[in-house]
């Protein structure tokens, strides 16, 4: 079965994936930059895209940099729920990560992309910076290999009332609706948690994604509540 394409035209995903890369880096010196030009890009995409980015852009720009550093580091840092390494919803700290890994970089050796050192290939910045600015083709499939922990961490970034909610969001609008397989990750995923992990649907503070998936069926696309996000 061949797997999904895009539905929007490559220049928006550009947009979309690049900018939720900057809004998900840690905040520095240089962010009222970044905010700037996220600004600048966000009436080329449709009101579905431009309202989640917009909403991350602005209430990072509300707060001081010091305050957003530590909540940074809170949100990302601290809680297993809100991991930026794709990898780990899927593998947690199993030694089948590793492997995952090499996959990752694999993939961008393909590109002749060379990451940083300092840098796990796995981190949703680094993935997306990749699919924006590199192979979008290849980033496309390393986003949807991990559908499944990507909408766990836009809940959990949304019952948070997470500053970055938002761009999480953006990120998973441009993906196809979860059906099949795809579903039956997420369910999976939400029910178990990360291997070697005694996680479940409470830890993961998700509790709108039991009503989504009680209604639904295998044979049919999902769209996951999209809560709205709440001030910081």
């Amino acid at each position: 079965m061949s797997r999904p394409t895009p539905a929007l035209p490559a220049h928006q995903l550009t947009i979309v994936w690049q900018t939720a890369s900057l809004l998900l880096d840690y905040p520095d010196q240089a962010l009222p930059e970044r905010l700037g030009l996220t600004r600048q890009v966000l009436h080329h995409l449709p009101t579905d895209l431009a309202e989640p980015l917009g909403a991350t852009v602005e209430q990072l720009a509300a707060g001081t940099l010091s305050d957003l550093q530590q909540r940074y580091v809170e949100t990302f840092d601290n809680r297993r729920r809100h991991n930026l390494y794709l990898t780990y919803f899927a593998h947690g700290d199993t030694r089948r990560r590793g492997v995952a890994l090499l996959r990752f970089k694999q993939t961008y050796l393909r590109s002749g992309f060379i990451l940083d050192e300092s840098e796990l290939p796995d981190h949703l910045c680094v993935v997306l910076e990749y699919a924006a600015t590199v192979d979008q083709q290849l980033g496309w499939e390393l986003l949807l290999d991990h559908r499944a922990g990507l909408e766990l961490l836009r809940l959990a970034l949304a019952d948070a009332g997470s500053a970055w909610h938002g761009a999480v969001h953006a990120v998973t609008a441009t993906l196809p609706a979860l059906r099949g397989d795809d579903l039956e990750a997420v369910r999976k995923l939400a029910a178990e948690g990360p291997p070697a992990e005694e996680v479940g649907l409470t830890p993961y503070g998700t509790p709108q994604l039991d009503a989504a998936l009680a209604d639904a069926r295998p044979d049919r696309p999902v769209d996951l509540p999209m809560p709205t996000v709440r001030g910081a």
